[in-house]
């Protein structure tokens, strides 16, 4: 075979050489492998004898087109490998023969691929006479990127720029062949634009052959590039295919002036009252927000919020927000009116007031306000009307108390506030009931007697003891009185070791009243013994059951004739038994208790415990 030096392209010299050679050598154009991956590369020839010669080259690529020779192999002296070679240790070949198909096939494995192993592969077959025949291919070496690593502009773009502004870098390392970068906004590919967008890309090849990618985006933004998402996108090629991954999404900080200014008032909804805690606050449509400034009367505060705490109604008023672009020269302003509602203190008027019995009185109840109001009317809790003005007819001591007025704004109920006024009606002492008795102190054995006086000017309560049967009188402890709206209550506890009578005078300059009450021993034995009168019933039963068996035992022996049953002998019986063993049964009653005294067969009265 005679090699010429021919100035045409690769393809052409190739089908040339074939054409002269006598060996039909098949490979593939291109076999593609992962970096440190295996990469096998078949030569399949046609012979009908295994092949006498078999050598494999290397060729780079660039302007170094000479052959390096990996492999040789013949039917002498069988496989060389060139141990100086750079495959030394990583590469195997095999070879085979197909009689009944006149083919043969060589087979190159080269482990644990590096990016130094991507050349053109020659494997030459010669048979056994002089004639031979070559294949090529091509060992394509692809290594897949690191995830792309975008980092935003920490400071703001302006959309007054003239020129395009940096808006993020994106970097994508360790990618063979060269990965591409591109840009998205909202998932929309950016193109490169002179006025609008310019991207700049920058590439570096490792020392290990690996590229490292480099992308920075520009553009001229608007308002509306604040809500966007920016993003960069990595395609990159593995064996077979195209593959693509995406960098995280981010914002960027748009600045632009401020056109117009807003004020808010918080609360925004309600309607404020003395005492009440206000926000005003300043927001205008730029970014950054420009300086404020509140002018208020004889107010002003450089500051995008005022704070108003309890307020007064001299802060009603309208509010005045100022901004300026200093970087622009840009004014905007706006104002908001507030209003501070009110209820002054509640004015009562008769004040305090003396009634004589009969009399008529106009109550009148006056509260200035800045909004609508509702008066209402209560004495001792219970409501009595609606209205400024409450009218008291007839005067009596149940007109008298304390009265009390409550104004509440209509459409502001936490505006709220009362007052009151003390009515007294003149009269000489009266007694509503009669002298309360109870309860009992179980600790000495004593009760309490209560007696309750109406009449203004309030009047002097007094009280006396006397013993009924003998009519002296009886030491007086001493009393607890109280005042009410209408009187006095007065209050005293007594022992009652027999009969008394408990008398509660009540007297003021226009006269005296006076009520008594008759109180025995035993109502108060009674009231004291508490548990202890279940078990004097029991007692009381079981005596009438013993007279109840022994008039059947006495009628029984009567029957039978073991009795006189002569008149003579019954009056004897009687009158005996008469005489001695009477049990005479006296019971009282009052409205509140009853007593029950028990009377001995000599008549002596027996106290209740006996």
């Amino acid at each position: 075979v005679t090699y010429y030096s021919l100035p045409i392209d690769k393809s052409l010299w190739v089908d040339v050489f074939s054409a002269w050679a006598m060996v039909d050598v098949n490979m593939e154009d291109r076999v593609e492998v992962s970096l440190k991956g295996q990469a096998e590369i078949s030569c399949i020839y046609t012979l009908k004898e295994p092949a006498k010669m078999i050598v494999w080259f290397t060729k780079s690529p660039g302007r170094d087109q000479s052959r390096k020779r990996v492999y040789y192999y013949d039917t002498l002296q069988k496989e060389i490998i060139d141990e100086g070679s750079e495959y030394a240790g990583r590469i195997n070949f095999t070879h085979s023969h197909e009689p009944q198909n006149s083919r043969g096939s060589a087979l190159l494995i080269i482990n644990n691929v590096q990016l130094s192993d991507q050349k053109e592969y020659i494997c030459t077959v010669h048979d056994v006479s002089t004639d031979s025949g070559e294949g090529h291919t091509l060992l394509q070496i692809f290594n897949s990127p690191s995830l792309p690593v975008i980092e935003g502009t920490h400071t703001g773009i302006s959309v007054t720029a003239e020129e395009p502004s940096k808006v993020a870098h994106c970097k994508v390392d360790d990618g063979y062949p060269r990965p591409n970068i591109t840009w998205y906004k909202d998932r929309f590919p950016l193109q490169q634009s002179n006025n609008e967008v310019k991207i700049s890309e920058s590439e570096t090849t490792k020392a290990n052959g690996l590229f490292t990618v480099e992308s920075d985006l520009y553009i001229k933004p608007q308002r509306t590039d604040e809500d966007a998402l920016f993003y960069c996108e990595v395609k990159y090629f593995v064996p077979g295919e195209v593959r693509m991954t995406e960098s995280k999404k981010i914002n960027i900080t748009v600045h632009y002036p401020t056109t117009k200014v807003t004020v808010y008032v918080n609360p925004r909804n309600g309607l404020i009252k003395e005492g009440d805690t206000v926000e005003i606050r300043c927001e205008g449509n730029g970014n950054p927000q420009p300086v404020f400034s509140f002018t208020h009367n004889e107010l002003s505060a450089d500051n995008e919020m005022l704070l108003l705490e309890n307020v007064k109604r001299s802060h009603s008023g309208t509010y005045v927000c100022q901004s300026f672009d200093f970087g622009d020269g840009i004014y905007a302003e706006d104002s908001v009116n507030i209003t501070v509602h009110y209820l002054d203190q509640i004015v009562v008027t008769p004040e305090e007031t003396v009634l004589n019995q009969g009399d008529d009185l106009p109550l009148t109840c006056n509260a200035l306000s800045s909004l609508p109001t509702q008066t209402s009317w209560y004495k001792d809790g219970t409501w009595l009307g609606k209205g400024h003005v409450l009218v008291l007819h007839n005067a009596s001591y149940d007109t008298a108390g304390l009265y009390v007025c409550q104004v509440t704004v209509s459409s502001l109920h936490e505006l709220q506030k009362q007052n009151s006024v003390q009515i007294s009606v003149r009269g000489k002492p009266k007694f509503t009931k009669e002298i309360e008795v109870g309860p009992v102190n179980k600790a000495d054995r004593s009760v309490n007697l209560t007696c309750y006086a109406e009449g203004f000017p309030f009047p002097n309560i007094t009280w006396t003891l006397s013993d009924q049967r003998t009519g002296q009188p009886v030491p007086v402890p001493e009393a607890e009185n109280q005042m009410t709206d209408t009187g006095v209550i007065s209050m005293i506890s007594v022992r009652a070791m027999s009969e008394l009578t408990a008398k509660c005078s009540a007297a003021n300059e226009l006269g005296t009243e006076e009520v008594s009450r008759k109180i025995e021993a035993s109502c108060i034995s009674s009231l004291t013994a508490g548990g202890g009168s279940g078990v004097i019933i029991a007692v009381l039963i079981i005596c009438l059951l013993l007279i109840a068996i022994l008039g059947s035992v006495l009628y029984f022996l009567y029957k039978k004739g073991k009795l006189p049953c002569g008149r003579s002998g019954k009056q004897d019986f009687t009158k005996q038994k008469a005489s001695k063993d009477d049990i005479v049964m006296e019971m009282k009653s009052g409205k509140s208790e009853e007593a029950v005294l028990l009377q001995g067969v000599n008549g002596d009265k027996k106290s209740p415990t006996e």
